[in-house]
């Protein structure tokens, strides 16, 4: 299912690039999900799971005649493409490959690595050579994947591609504590750790929940009086709703100070510190910003029920 991360975070950089006159090419890697055991390896699962994501793009205002769909799978049916897996892994020891596997998700101090998982990263750098991509656009947490794809370009004479990372959203509870690393960097490690995840229903808000369940969630989210580091709540306002707005106005009754208004992120930060601003300001507002903008998404699927229902089917199985 897609959560908050992947649709507003992912979706609105990729309408901010169009916007911008880029082509975009949005990519469903079924043959990198396979590697990384997404559904037990089932490919038909997988793709599943993609056409669904055609359709939360499109339900999220990503024109679909503006950007392009290219599977993993059709990519790899052409012996070009093997070739350049090949001479990326040839530019590349076994040791730094292992350093890259984090980016599917993995432990780097795990010892029950499949050999499949070698060729991840090899596979990462060779897409972005194989679709002529001038930028590649991901999460931070795959930044060790084109810095590979970088580093193999110029050393192959290919060139070396620009790479955009976006923030990765927390989860609704915060940062967990976790002995697991994700990257030499204690401090991005802790944040890749704390994402958002589908696998994780408790921590996580999908972009067709229900404004109730969206409420909900948001009630029992992190959000600690005064408290920035770890803030969940106070991330969505500084990534999700402050890129949109110049300022905003937090709904507030009449006994609490009445309605404030904020010209910036920090403004409001402040005033959560100083106490200000009460956690239940906080929450009462993002969640209702995050109905009112996610309505479109639960409207679209209202009228398109089929590939909500067969991602449901697909969860519950």
């Amino acid at each position: 299912m897609m959560h908050l991360g992947q649709g507003l975070v992912c979706g609105d950089k990729i309408q901010d690039l169009i916007s911008a006159g880029f082509e975009f090419t949005i990519f469903l890697a079924d043959y990198h999900s396979m590697i990384n055991n997404k559904y037990g390896g089932d490919l038909e699962k997988i793709r599943t799971t993609g056409e669904y994501f055609k359709h939360c793009f499109t339900a999220l205002g990503v024109p679909s005649d503006r950007v392009e769909y290219v599977w993993a799978s059709t990519l790899a049916d052409g012996r070009e493409y093997w070739e350049k897996v090949l001479r990326v892994a040839r530019t590349v020891s076994t040791k730094r490959v292992l350093r890259a596997i984090p980016i599917m998700g993995r432990d780097m101090k795990s010892k029950e690595t499949d050999a499949a998982a070698i060729f991840y990263p090899c596979m990462q750098a060779a897409d972005i050579f194989e679709m002529k991509l001038d930028m590649a656009c991901a999460g931070m947490d795959q930044r060790k994947a084109h810095i590979l794809a970088r580093e193999a370009g110029e050393k192959l004479g290919w060139g070396k591609p620009v790479s955009l990372h976006t923030p990765l959203l927390m989860g609704l509870h915060g940062v967990p504590e976790s002995s697991a690393s994700y990257d030499e960097d204690p401090k991005l490690s802790q944040v890749i750790a704390a994402k958002m995840s589908k696998s994780k229903p408790g921590d996580n808000i999908l972009i067709h929940d229900e404004p109730e369940v969206i409420n909900e969630k948001i009630q029992r989210a992190y959000c600690p009086a005064g408290i920035v580091e770890g803030n969940p709540i106070l991330q969505y306002f500084q990534i999700l709703v402050f890129r949109d707005h110049e300022k905003i106005r937090l709904e507030r009754d009449q006994k609490y100070g009445g309605d404030a208004t904020f010209e910036s992120y920090s403004e409001l930060e402040k005033a959560f510190t100083s106490g200000k601003l009460h956690p239940k300001d906080l929450k009462a507002n993002i969640s209702r910003i995050l109905v009112d903008r996610l309505g479109p998404v639960r409207e679209y699927f209202r009228k398109h029920p089929r590939p909500l229902e067969e991602m449901r089917r697909l969860e519950g199985s």
